[in-house]
């Protein structure tokens, strides 16, 4: 069977990138689902983030999927810009394991490699046993690729066109940095348009000095996925993105300025392993000099990528923001800071109710929708917070009997704030759901929806301030407003049953709005409840 260069090096390129997710994916299993966890928490200073985003990036096997969890947490406020730069520097230098890699001639051992793991993935009896059977596989299966696109770029050597095309961005390396970044762009990866470099200088069709802007070119292409994921999130997730292009940018510049130097370094440092050692070199150097160059410049970087996307953001801390551990020995300062933490929580998840309606409401959900996930997570990890500190306070015996009504009155409130985030998510789900299956609503039916929207609104809002200045008028007016909810739900059931009769409604709408408006009778019950706390006297002061 002949195999064409073009047909070989796709599939050549398509063993690679399924050898290199299996292996990922078996490091990550390896490594347990700590990851996300080292992420956030060990970034307090920029040369740590550099390691952290080292370390992970080299288990995953890939940068952009690195980054796209630093847009994901910046997004949430789990993580500050600066933060994330320095894990951006440590992720640009993890990938460049896959390169090292690769740059050993394991050809010979391809197949016996493929076979041991494929044989410990499927037999062995213990899961780490699996997972390292399952690293093996990958890594047999990486090389497999790397092999059949070296031998699929043979013939291209003795290939005129490709012989003029090298010489071409021989002289020109800027042309040289475009083509690595479509490269990949279109690929996807980084490590896997490395490996292409390699198998093409092997062949003798790219000389390491021609392959050098391809390099740095590739590294910005991998940026891509990064600002894909930040389409939609909020102006610090997009400035994190910015990020990752500058540093790759600013470091392509600086290195395309010295590349003669830069190059004959490269080949100092390799002595042995030939050309694609040196390209596997050129690209660990490269990316560890980059970082070098910007570890003490990362508060510049920051202000850079602020000049160049300017505006304003409020972003919502993930943690508590008022509740204080030093303060559990003063009960009455102690509960003070709850109630305060409670109203915080409680505006958090009243302004997912906002987001949630007007995605129902609206055509284009995406943007809300992510907002309303990531508030969500806020007001889960503020409840358990809450619980556990009011908890803590109870369990220290030294609340008067009123304290202790006040913070079991606490314990209810905290339960019915987080319900109101649940009924939120609830209807954003329904809007992503109405999207996806193309489900309309009348303008009639818009109209009631937006107008009962408002008054869920407009209840929550005096509850909220009701248990905020703990104001019993208030309360009781959020009563005499529930009252009138419940009369216009009642009466929007019915003219969307009469709507569907008369066949002006489809039933899949009218599916989502009698649950959409299950949820905006619930979440009025619940302030209600806020009501009660402050009526009752189980919250406030004495």
């Amino acid at each position: 069977m002949t195999i064409t260069p073009i047909a070989g090096l796709i599939g050549g390129l398509g063993l690679f990138l399924y050898g290199m997710v299996q292996m990922g994916n078996g490091l990550q299993k390896a490594a347990g689902d700590k990851l996300r966890g080292i992420l956030k928490a060990l970034t307090s200073k920029t040369w740590m983030g550099v390691l952290v985003g080292t370390l992970v990036t080299a288990i995953i096997q890939s940068s952009a999927a690195t980054t796209v969890m630093l847009v994901s947490f910046v997004n949430a406020g789990l993580m500050t810009l600066t933060q994330a730069i320095g894990v951006i520097m440590g992720a640009n230098v993890g990938t460049t394991v896959t390169a090292q890699l690769i740059a050993f001639k394991l050809s010979n051992f391809v197949f016996p490699v493929i076979g041991v793991g494929a044989v410990i993935s499927l037999f062995a009896k213990r899961r780490i046993h699996k997972d390292f059977g399952q690293i093996i596989f990958g890594f047999g299966i990486l090389f497999l690729g790397m092999t059949v696109m070296t031998e699929a770029m043979e013939p291209l050597s003795s290939n005129p066109s490709v012989i003029q095309f090298i010489a071409i961005l021989g002289r020109r390396p800027l042309l040289g940095v475009l083509v690595g970044i479509i490269m990949t762009i279109v690929i996807q990866s980084s490590s896997a348009t490395i490996g292409i470099l390699m198998a093409a200088a092997s062949q003798g069709l790219i000389t390491f000095e021609t392959a050098l802007p391809i390099l740095f070119g590739d590294n910005i292409g991998t940026c891509v996925t990064a600002v894909l994921a930040s389409i939609g999130a909020n102006l610090s997730a997009k400035r994190t993105a910015l990020a990752h292009v500058l540093f790759n940018v600013f470091g392509t510049a600086i290195f395309l300025t010295f590349l003669p130097v830069f190059s004959k370094a490269v080949v100092w440092i390799t002595p042995l392993g030939g050309v694609s050692r040196q390209i596997a070199n050129a690209h660990t150097s490269f990316n560890i000099a980059n970082t070098l160059i910007w570890i003490p410049l990362a508060g510049l970087l920051s202000r850079i990528v602020v000049m160049l996307y300017p505006g304003e953001e409020q972003i919502i801390e993930h943690g508590p923001k008022y509740i204080d551990k030093r303060m559990l020995g003063t009960p009455s300062a102690a509960i003070q800071l709850s109630i305060k933490e409670l109203v915080r929580m409680a505006k958090i998840a009243q302004e997912m109710l906002k987001n949630s309606a007007k995605a129902l409401l609206s055509d284009s959900p995406d943007n809300l929708l992510k907002t309303v996930s990531s508030h969500e997570e806020i007001v889960d990890n503020l409840q358990s917070e809450i619980i556990f500190y009011l908890s803590t306070l109870m369990a220290q015996g030294s609340l008067t009997q009123h304290q202790s009504t006040q913070v079991a009155g606490m314990l209810h409130v905290v339960t019915d704030i987080e319900r109101v985030g649940d009924h939120a998510m609830n209807v954003g789900n329904f809007a992503s759901y109405r999207i996806e299956k193309r489900i309309g609503f009348s303008e009639e039916a818009k109209n009631e929806l937006s107008d009962l929207f408002d008054r869920v609104d407009a209840i929550l809002s005096t509850a909220i301030t009701a248990l905020e200045k703990n104001d019993a008028a208030l309360a009781q007016d959020v009563w005499e407003k529930e009252k009138v909810i419940d009369d216009i739900e009642a009466t929007l059931r019915e003219n969307h049953f009469k709507r569907l009769n008369e066949g002006t409604c489809l039933p899949a709408s009218a599916v989502i709005y009698i649950e959409v408006l299950d949820n905006l009778e619930r979440l009025a019950d619940h302030a209600v409840n806020l009501a009660d706390a402050v009526v009752q006297n189980t919250i406030s002061p004495r």
